[in-house]
């Protein structure tokens, strides 16, 4: 068989549609079980989970775990109450995250703990993490509550390594990684492998989807700390600067303080630490950013981690699932143009 190379500057206009598509049948699936796995005789709970559940994400998740059991040929039914469990997943995480955060804005909604207050956001994504392990422990597979629940505990950890990183210019390049695997990386690694797992796969198939997720994740989660400094709330879902504003020393900001003078660090310092958080200061760290190429190298990084994902690919056959999954790595990285 001859392989195919892919490249990811040979494709315009990527988009999530072919993966969409090839997929569309079993997401109705998993979106039952979401529907179904998301009430409570407690109104508030599906009230404030349907608020997040369904406020316009793309479900890319589960969207992998699909795509993945497509690629592999699978043609059983236990990856779709896996995929509702890694939404869940990543559902619950997302209304911690905002409490974290104190976000007011959520795909360019109001999020739930401006609504609901913090507390009731909390124990939502409490119930939420709950019945992710119900389904994860209805399938009876040890190996894949291993690895969901592994992931589970490595995004905790990075959500606190990116606390007690928070306010910190000084963080360096590969803490600031060792985040973004572990926050976001993690799951999109662990809903692809386990695709593997319930088709019953080789190890080497299993690493092979690993890898890609993981890539995958690395490269979605680099852009999306690009676009914090050159997008907008409309094409966001969030506020500009929020991270900036936060005081997260993301790749654009280690980069551009690496880079700067004097004064620029001095500003820099002033600004993750929570003295220079005004609009005016803002502006300031996008001349910074830009004059220092510190969104270009950032967007560099997400493609090289993107160029990863799709070698990882390199094992399966060609097809349309293939095909789909490689456009989804450029679609992930396309967001920022």
């Amino acid at each position: 068989m001859s392989a195919t190379i892919h490249r990811l500057d040979q494709r315009p206009a990527p988009s999530l549609d072919p993966m969409v598509a090839l997929i569309a049948a079993d997401m109705n699936l998993v979106n039952a079980v979401i529907l179904d796995r998301m009430q409570s005789d407690i109104p508030l709970i599906p009230t404030l989970a349907g608020h997040l559940i369904a406020g316009g994400g793309k479900r890319m998740r589960p969207m992998l775990t699909l795509a993945s059991a497509k690629l592999l040929g699978y043609t059983g039914t236990r990856h779709h109450r896996l995929a509702a469990a890694v939404e869940f997943i990543h559902t619950a995480t997302l209304l911690h995250d905002d409490v974290v955060d104190g976000s007011d804005l959520r795909r360019g909604k109001r999020t739930a703990n401006l609504i609901w207050g913090n507390p009731a956001s909390v124990l939502v994504g409490d119930f939420l993490f709950s019945r992710s392990f119900e389904l994860m422990v209805e399938d009876g597979s040890l190996k894949v509550l291993k690895i969901l629940s592994s992931a589970s505990a490595i995004i905790a950890e990075g959500e606190v390594n990116q606390l007690t990183a928070a306010r910190r210019i000084d963080t360096p390049e590969e803490r600031y990684l060792d985040i973004i695997v572990a926050k976001t990386a993690a799951l999109f690694a662990a809903a692809c492998k386990i695709a593997a797992v319930v088709a019953e796969r080789s190890e080497a198939e299993e690493a092979a989807l690993d890898a890609y997720g993981r890539n995958l994740g690395v490269a979605f989660q680099l852009v999306d700390d690009a676009i914090d400094y050159v997008s907008d709330a409309d094409t966001m879902g969030k506020d500009a600067g929020d991270d900036f504003r936060d005081g997260k020393a993301t790749l654009p900001v280690i980069l551009a303080y690496a880079r700067g003078n004097a004064e620029d660090r001095t500003f820099w310092k002033a600004a993750i630490e929570g003295h220079r958080a005004s609009d005016a200061d803002f502006a300031h760290a996008l001349d910074l950013v830009r004059a220092t190429r510190a969104i270009d190298d950032t967007l560099a990084r997400a493609r090289h981690y993107g160029q990863r994902a799709i070698d990882a690919l390199a094992i399966f056959p060609n097809g349309k699932a293939k095909d789909a999954m490689v456009e989804a790595v450029d679609f992930a990285i396309a967001r920022a143009f």
